[in-house]
């Protein structure tokens, strides 16, 4: 493993490389870091490919920039774009997880000359609508807690997650995955209710992820806090108006998706499954696989079943 640090103008990003030949780039999604990708890094790297798994903008050892205008989803697809063109002369095929996936769906929007093919994990591509996501989720979770509400205030995120960062990473990776209650992330609480109230604190931890790793992301988020991390989810307003111009617009580059079963991502508008429709604003969809009793964390709690899903896509290319 090597890490290189790849600049887009005065944003440094630390990016883990390993392998030969073309390249994939792997972006992370919150609250994670590259090292969510250790086990696609190892897969693909043995099989022929050079994969580049970066530190997106606000975590690890990539720069941490205060304004939420830095973490709009164009700045973060130049990033990427910037590391296609150092490490990949031009071109690449792009794995994305969590907000990863709106990040390279919409690296593949914006440079499509730059994207041989991509997948999202865990967040089917969603075109700009007529009203952006934040005022939609105000309209569904109107009297009752949603976290992506709760992230919009600043300080006050960041104040839960660091008065102990250990445990809120253990409540909230766990909450979050296929080992715990379905939907924990969206259970009923009051409006002013906090993200982590009425988690569990699983102990020990289920076996898809160590105490060695939890410590290792525990440190990484003591070194560098949450501001930036929670800042994409304020910058959602500023994409709604530097994408103007990509509104119901398709994602034409050979795309594919994968997903837990037990994620609670496809439930976020009730009454709806996301994942039924993974394909819709996709015009070159390869199909999708959703892996059973996983959760939302696929790439880390099913690993085997991710990396075989992603070899086949990579097959049809």
């Amino acid at each position: 493993m090597d890490f290189v640090t790849v600049h887009n103008g005065p944003i440094a990003l630390n990016v883990a490389v390993k392998g030969e030949g073309k390249l994939i780039v792997c972006v992370h999604g919150f609250p994670e870091l590259w090292y969510s990708w250790r086990h696609q890094i190892d897969r693909f790297s043995a099989r022929g490919y050079r994969v580049a798994a970066l530190d997106v903008r606000g975590y690890g050892g990539s720069s941490k920039p205060s304004e939420i205008s830095a973490y709009s989803m164009r700045n973060l697809a130049a990033d990427v774009a910037a590391v296609i063109d150092r490490l990949g002369n031009g071109a690449a095929v792009l794995f994305g997880h969590d907000w990863g996936a709106p990040i390279v769906w919409n690296t593949a929007l914006i440079y499509p000359e730059k994207v041989t093919a991509v997948a999202g994990l865990s967040v089917p591509y969603v075109p700009r609508s007529e009203r952006s996501f934040i005022k939609l989720a105000r309209s569904i979770y109107a009297g009752r807690f949603f976290y992506q509400l709760y992230f919009q205030q600043e300080g006050v995120a960041e104040a839960e997650f660091e008065s102990d960062i250990p445990t809120a990473l253990r409540k909230l990776y766990f909450a979050a995955s296929g080992d715990g209650p379905l939907d924990a992330l969206l259970a009923m609480k009051p409006a002013d209710a906090k993200l982590l109230d009425g988690m569990a604190d699983p102990r020990p931890f289920p076996a898809w992820m160590s105490e060695a790793e939890l410590k290792l992301y525990a440190d990484a988020f003591q070194a560098g806090g949450f501001r930036g991390p929670l800042n994409r989810y304020r910058a959602q307003e500023i994409d709604f108006v530097d994408l103007a111009d990509y509104a119901g617009k398709p994602v034409t580059r050979p795309s594919f998706f994968i997903a837990g079963e037990r994620d609670p991502v496809r439930h976020f508008i009730p009454g709806l499954d996301l994942y039924q429709t993974a394909g819709a604003a996709c015009s070159d969809f390869r199909g999708s696989v959703i892996v059973p009793r996983v959760g939302h964390w696929v790439q880390q709690e099913a690993p085997d079943a991710t990396d075989t899903a992603l070899e086949g896509f990579l097959g049809q290319i």
